[in-house]
């Protein structure tokens, strides 16, 4: 194998990968507001808006896993 298939292969296991740990990440987080929620639903719009905010940051790390595997693909300093 060439050193551009081998980049090939690692991007597709960093978005792969990436997606795949932000998914797990949001659905547990999905059900821990649910818990969060039934226990004290006065609490509520609090846990709501952290949720939010934890969901976003997961999505920035996945986010940023793909902007590296992009570079890689597009701009690939293994190749010379």
């Amino acid at each position: 194998m060439t050193n551009v298939a081998f980049v090939a292969l690692a991007c597709g296991l960093i978005i792969g990968l990436g997606a795949i740990g932000a998914c797990i990440g949001i659905a547990i987080m999905g059900g821990k507001y649910l818990e969060a929620s039934a226990r004290q639903p006065e609490l509520m719009n609090e846990l709501q808006t952290k949720m939010f905010v934890l969901a976003g940051l997961i999505d920035a790390a996945f986010l940023i896993g793909v902007g590296i595997a992009m570079m890689f693909a597009f701009a690939n300093p293994f190749v010379g």
